[in-house]
Formats: structure tokens, sequence, C-alpha cells
């Protein structure tokens, strides 16, 4: 049989794959068939496009394809394999186990040996894979026998090996711009063969837009939401789709997320960065992108307490307070009248003043317990409970410093090795701009209370 021909996407011993027909998802039957066809990623597949050049060369390598979902990664996994007449064996790392693993790779060692024909091996959700799955590819990579082209949504840099990461090509797929997207649905629209041409159905360009807007970048997604979009209006007796019928059939914009991957810290990371940049629209839009995707409202609410305390701090004392409030405002309140307490601390940790000298001070006193020797509390702060302590120095020249006019005793409270170390360096924005002040003149309090004990610093 024809290399280039239907047997190229069975496995040994398989049903030949399904062609996309009429019964198929639109999504499926709209599925690129030629690297002219894909819409996006020119940086990959574009006339400079390293993938392009690579498939004319056939010297196409293993590799990892990184992007969301429905930004084509499958479909870049078929084409490479249809234009360089690879045996395609398409996997789930979800559902196989090494067993499997092992069965595939024996078939294409042998099938390299009889035929000279190499396999390409489509991992879908690599990162699934353990570090023993993971190994079990790297002596068949490394021969030659199979082309792995790796799926992921999570950063390979935490998920794959470093073995096998160091054989294969990351290639960094984007998600698809909403031009890209309604050039996608256009399509779909003006195909007889395989799209909706036959439906009966016009979509204007603001119902489009919309359908591009709900899919966040993904192909699959806005394919789909048009497909049942463009039906709805068909039973409906409606000859065009209008935009706000894409909302309804949507019922909420589908959001890139998720909870436990990359996508969660980088919006947490956009959140806190738009709050230490005193950016309260940025700080909004960021809580009601994690809000809306499902994130749990108490992680967020503990990040800004965070933020409270570490990049505000000292600066504006209340921060946390209010923080703690909106915490327990929301606790009380409970989704989505609760989400209206996180997004006012959200705008007020926003509109702060901010300081890290708590932070940094911290750090300071950490770094020093951590490399200095644990020194003897002095005996002036010791307290002396028992006539044996007080024998021994307990709590000698100690004063109470309240009593005192200046407030202040002129005693050495750190460890004699560490007199004068100042951890503590306030900066001068809110309230510690005032701070300043106020440590200055404790000081110059105490070198007096010093002077009069003729008590000379250490």
């Amino acid at each position: 049989m024809d290399e280039r021909s239907g047997s190229l996407f069975e496995e040994p011993g398989a049903e030949p794959r399904e062609r996309p027909g009429t019964a198929s998802p639109l999504a499926e039957r709209m599925r690129p068939r030629t690297l002219d066809e894909v819409v996006g990623q020119a940086k990959v597949v574009g006339p400079a496009g390293f993938l392009r050049r690579a498939i004319a060369a056939d010297r196409v390598p293993s590799l990892v394809f990184w992007g969301p979902p429905g930004c084509g990664k499958t479909t870049l996994a078929r084409l490479i394999a249809e234009a360089t007449a690879a045996r395609f064996v398409p996997f789930s790392a979800v559902t196989s186990g090494i067993q499997e693993i092992k069965r595939v790779m024996a078939d294409a060692e042998r099938l390299r040996a009889a035929a000279g024909r190499r396999t390409l091996l489509f991992v879908d959700e690599i990162h699934r894979f353990n570090r023993a799955q993971q190994d079990a590819f790297l002596p068949f990579v490394e021969r030659g026998d199979i082309v792995l082209v790796g799926a992921t949504t999570e950063n390979p840099s935490f998920e794959l090996n470093a073995a096998l990461l160091s054989r294969c090509r990351v290639v960094v797929l984007e998600p698809l711009g909403e031009s890209d997207l309604v050039r996608l649905l256009e399509r779909a629209l003006a195909d007889a063969d395989r799209g909706l041409a036959g439906a009966g159905v016009a979509a204007g360009p603001e119902a489009l837009a919309a359908v591009a807007a709900q899919a966040s970048g993904d192909a699959r997604k806005a394919l789909t939401l048009l497909e049942l979009a463009i039906e709805d209006a068909r039973l409906d007796g409606r000859a065009e789709l209008a935009a706000d019928e894409v909302a309804r059939v949507a019922q909420r914009k589908i959001l890139l997320y998720d909870k436990s991957g990359e996508e969660h810290f980088n919006l947490i990371s956009a959140l806190h960065k738009s709050l230490r940049e005193s950016d309260p629209d940025a700080a909004l839009y960021w809580l009601g992108r994690m809000l809306e995707a499902g994130e749990d409202p108490h992680y967020v609410a503990r990040r800004m307490v965070r933020f409270a305390v570490e990049d505000v701090g000292l600066a504006d004392p209340s921060a946390l307070e209010r923080a703690l409030a909106g915490w327990q405002a929301y606790e009380r309140l409970g989704s989505p009248e609760g989400d209206l307490a996180l997004a006012q601390v959200a705008l007020y940790l926003a509109l702060a003043p901010k300081s890290v000298s708590v932070y940094r001070a911290w750090g300071k006193v950490r770094e020093t317990i951590a490399t200095r020797p644990a020194d003897p509390v002095p005996l002036a702060i010791r307290n002396a409970a028992t006539e044996l302590m007080k024998g021994l120095g307990y709590g000698a020249g100690y004063v109470y410093a309240p009593d005192t006019e200046a407030g202040v005793a002129g005693l050495d409270c750190l460890p004699e090795s560490l007199a004068g170390s100042r951890f503590y360096e306030p900066g001068g924005a809110g309230v510690e701009a005032r701070v300043v002040e106020r440590l200055a003149e404790l000081e110059r309090r105490r070198a007096e209370a010093r002077s009069r004990t003729k008590k000379p610093r250490r």
C-alpha cells in the first residue's frame, strides 16, 4: 500500500482511523490537511518557520509541543507524519502504561529494520508520564526508531526528565489570536464539504467576533461553539446568528486555567505584580480572571494577606487588617457576594503605599540566626525568678522603661556581639516616613539615658 495512504494512521493490527465526516464534530472535520491551512503559529510553520524547513528537508527531530489547549499540537503532529511518510501512532499518557510503551517501541524497531520506515509516536499530555515511563522512550529516540512528538500544556522544564528533554526540541505554541480564530470560523462557514455552508444560517462579523472572544485562543472551542450556535439558530428558524445568541449559548466565557498547572502560577503572579505596581485596574482584572475560572477564593484571599505583610508592611499597617477582614467577609458571604469583598481588598492593596522593610528585616534576622552562634541573653534583661538567679546577676541593672521620663532606659537588648546591629530599615512611603523620625528620636533618647547612667554602648 502507498506510504501516504490511509494505513499511515493505523497501528499494527488496529482498525483504520475514522476519517472526518459529517458525523464528526466540526473541529475534527475542519482540522488542517496541510501546513498552508494552519492558522497562526507563523514562527513555527510560516515560510521561514523551523518546522516547515525541517519537514522540507525530511529532518524532523523529536519534539515537544508546549502550548495551551486548541493551539494545534495534535494537528501539527499528524501533518508531520503525513509529510514525512512516517507511521503515525497516537498515544495517551492518561490511559497508557509502560508495557504498552514497550510494545509500541518494539513494533517501531521491527518496522525500522524491515522497511526503513520510522514511526512518529505522538504522546498527548506527555507530562503525565512518570520518570520510568519517560525513560522507556530514550533508547528508541536515540537510535532513530521513532520520532517522539510530545504534547503538553505544562512547562516541560518542570515536568519532563532532563535526559528526555535534552533529546527533544521544545516548540512553544501560542494561543490563537482572535483574528486567527475569526479566519478559522469564516473558513468553516464557507466550506460546503467539511464545514457549515449547508446549514442555511449566516454569521456576520459581530457574531464571529463574539465566538472568537469566548474561546480564549482555543480553536477547538471556537469551532465547537460556532457549531452549537449555528445549530441553535437553525432549530429556531433564524437565518442569521446574532452576537447575543453566541453569549447565551456559551453561557459563560471559556477561560484558560489549570489550578494545579503553570497557568495557575502565571495568573497569581500577574495579580501579585499588578498590586506591587499599584495598578488597580490590572489587579481587578487578574483577580476576576482567577475567580471566574474557578480558583479557590480562600487561596486568593490568603495570597492578598501575604501581600499586605510582605509588600505593604508598615507603610500602611491597616492593610493587614483590611486583608484579613476581606477574607472573613468572604467566608461569611460566600460567592458571588463575597467576591466583592476580595475586590475591595485588591483595590486597597493596589492603592496602598508599598514597603518591603519588614520582609527584609525578617530576612536579615533569619540569616543572622542561621550564620552566627546563639549568643546568650544579656543578664540585664533576663528574668530573675529565684534568689539564685539574682545572685548570678540576672536582671542586674534592669530599668522599667515606661517609668522613665524618656520612655527608654538605654539598655542593650541584643547580645554583646550584635550590639548596634540594625535589622529594620524603614522605607520612606506612607506611615514609615514618620517611623524614620521616630527611630531617630528613640536612638537619641537611648544615648542620653546611657550618658546619664554612664553606661557606654558596647
